[in-house]
């Protein structure tokens, strides 16, 4: 495939699947205005390095791996979620309790569990997003969501204490 047909076929599949990447990135940040940036950024790194797409087929599943980066690269630049939120920013408390559930994950159970309850992606899709096997995306999603009962159960006051047997 030339390098013109597979920046063709990113932004068709970027146009296509733009509601799943943002809302992708908007499980990741929780802020609207953060999650369009992600996705612009996302895209415009999809495009610029469509040539190294290798697999055609699996365009959304490349896409949505470096949605993912993108996230992780502003997560390492922004503050943690204890900010206040700027006037009129429609957050809500239920989706800052989540974030900060979220935020108790290391970023690739972070990401599983995204993929898998936020975007309902199979297992299989999962691992190769992820790059992972099956039995580890299961493990990894197992041991993530034991975590996020714990921090819930425990109101998130005491799970930095629960979690180190004190």
């Amino acid at each position: 495939m030339r390098a013109s047909d597979k920046e063709a076929l990113i932004h068709e599949c970027l146009v296509q699947n733009y509601e799943k990447y943002y809302r992708m990135a908007y499980s990741y940040v929780f802020r609207e205005q953060d999650a369009m940036d992600i996705v612009q950024e996302a895209a415009y790194r999809a495009i610029l390095k469509s040539d190294l797409l290798k697999q055609p087929e699996y365009a959304d599943t490349w896409i949505c791996r470096i949605v993912i980066h993108e996230f992780l690269k502003k997560n390492k630049q922004t503050a943690s979620v204890e900010e206040v939120p700027e006037q009129g920013q429609e957050d809500k408390i239920e989706d800052v309790d989540l974030q900060r559930a979220l935020d108790k994950l290391d970023e690739k159970e972070r990401s599983i569990v995204v993929l898998r309850y936020f975007e309902e992606e199979k297992i299989e899709t999962i691992g190769q997003i992820m790059n992972l096997n099956v039995s580890t995306v299961k493990s990894k999603l197992y041991r993530a969501m034991d975590k996020l009962k714990k921090y819930m159960e425990t109101g998130g006051v005491n799970y930095g204490r629960l979690e180190k047997g004190v």
